[in-house]
């Protein structure tokens, strides 16, 4: 391994995680498609589906953890939030990992496509106005917000990503959390997706260790300055970017699956 591919893994790492510490999801969603696409760009070794799809799933138990740690103080962490969704998740995404080795590179693909359209979509469905309304009394739909989750953990599962990209827009659009308890709390749901997701990933043998331990340096760097710039920007911007990298990572995806 030369000293350019370790610079370009790190930046990768560096870039999706502070990404991921800013608007709340676990930054597979950027970082799944630049391990896939970047390296081959500079005449580095290409990592097959699998292998992203590992080292995604350890990076982002790092970078989430790290997010959250930033975020621990805020106030904006909603714990009912983290039991329900956390739970189920968790279940999801050690069912989705484990039976991701089952599954060829292109279905692989083709899930991780999947997931970012429903995103896409999400992102840009008119959302209620609950960003004014006091962090103590956001309530929600419990079994619907549990039932979601499982989903959300078993797709993620396969692909490696711990679901911060699709916890988001549920969280915003269908459970109508604010969005900076949303950018917080969804960081905890993913740290705790990202468990089963890890565990499943190691035991079937997806893991490059090497690049992901990288990864993980850079994601320790970067979550927490993406954490400490989210809390300067107005939260349409958050959603605007969140909206915007979710969408360009759906269609650059589905370009290369058709």
């Amino acid at each position: 391994m030369d000293f350019a591919f370790i610079v370009v893994i790190f930046l990768i790492g560096f870039i999706g995680s502070f990404v991921s510490g800013m608007v709340g999801v676990g930054g597979s969603i950027i970082k799944y498609p630049m391990l896939l696409y970047i390296p081959p760009l500079f005449g580095l070794a290409a990592f097959s589906a699998h292998e992203v799809s590992g080292i995604s799933a350890v990076q982002v138990f790092f970078a989430s953890i790290a997010g959250v740690w930033a975020y621990r103080k805020g106030g904006l962490l909603n714990k009912a939030l983290i039991l329900y969704m956390g739970s189920a998740i968790l279940i999801g995404s050690l069912l989705g990992s484990l039976g991701s080795s089952l599954l060829s590179e292109k279905n692989i693909n083709l899930v991780y496509g999947l997931l970012a359209l429903i995103a896409a979509i999400m992102m840009f469905i008119p959302k209620k106005q609950v960003d004014d309304k006091p962090m103590d009394e956001v309530t929600f739909h419990k079994p619907l917000a549990a039932g979601l989750a499982l989903l959300v953990g078993i797709g993620s599962g396969i692909v490696g990503a711990a679901g911060g990209f699709l916890l988001v827009p549920i969280m915003l659009t269908v459970l109508h959390i604010p969005t900076r308890m949303t950018i917080a709390t969804s960081l905890a749901v993913t740290f705790i997706s990202s468990i089963g997701g890890t565990i499943g990933k190691v035991a079937t043998g997806q893991v490059d260790y090497v690049p992901a331990a990288v990864m993980i340096i850079a994601s320790i760097i970067a979550a927490p300055l993406g954490a400490k710039i989210s809390s300067k920007l107005n939260t349409k911007v958050l959603q605007m970017i969140l909206a915007i990298l979710i969408l360009g990572t759906a269609i650059k995806t589905w370009i290369d699956i058709l």
